[in-house]
């Protein structure tokens, strides 16, 4: 599994985030993927990124694997990789991206079925907005971009990339029905845009600004 010597250090900040997503309650069944970018000497290797089909409350560093920038497995390893894996190697071509979390609650869910028409939800006046990098009043607009879901990664892949915003003040995106993406300059980072982002969802659930 190892790639580099440090691998299962990274492999395990994965492993603890999948949990701790898990006990949010925002990764229901096998859902959700999480990864980490790894550092130049890992290369080809991109990200460590969580394997298919394991329920997340018990997934553990021997399920997180490395891919290189076709999504392929690296050095013969047998886990099969996220079935969105090439969703997160779009965003680490983006520059500041060191990690991508991607996670199914309820709220973002509904929210990205009730406002797909309009291509976003707008997110105004809420205090915890300032957890966003760069945002440091509560009184801005943040647009949240929602996709339509495929089931055709490379696809999905290719149509969002150039349609995601310049700015990197939103970090995330929703698919629609199905859930939401979001990343971080660290794992720190995404892991805090990623609180912001579902507490924000159910706030605007509980106002019913969108149905």
């Amino acid at each position: 599994m190892n790639t580099f010597r440090d691998f299962k250090r990274y492999a395990e900040q994965v492993a603890d985030t999948a949990r701790w997503a898990a006990r949010m309650g925002w990764a229901p069944a096998t859902s959700t993927n999480y990864s980490v970018r790894l550092p130049d000497e890992a290369a080809p290797a991109i990200c460590a990124i969580t394997m298919s089909g394991i329920e997340k409350e018990r997934l553990y560093a021997d399920s997180v694997l490395a891919v290189d920038g076709d999504g392929l497995p690296m050095n013969g390893n047998l886990l099969r990789p996220s079935a969105e894996t090439l969703l997160h190697l779009m965003l680490y071509r983006r520059k500041n991206v060191g990690a991508v979390l991607h996670t199914h609650s309820m709220a973002a869910a509904m929210l990205s079925r009730s406002a797909e028409v309009t291509g976003h939800l707008s997110f105004s006046g809420w205090e915890l907005l300032k957890g966003l990098d760069g945002i440091d009043r509560h009184d801005c607009d943040v647009r949240l971009p929602i996709f339509p879901n495929s089931q055709d990664m490379a696809q999905l892949a290719a149509h969002i990339e150039p349609r995601l915003l310049d700015t990197e003040a939103c970090y995330g995106f929703l698919l629609a029905g199905h859930g939401l993406y979001v990343w971080g300059k660290t794992l720190t980072d995404a892991k805090r845009h990623l609180e912001v982002f579902e507490y924000l969802l159910q706030c605007e659930r509980a106002v019913g600004h969108h149905g």
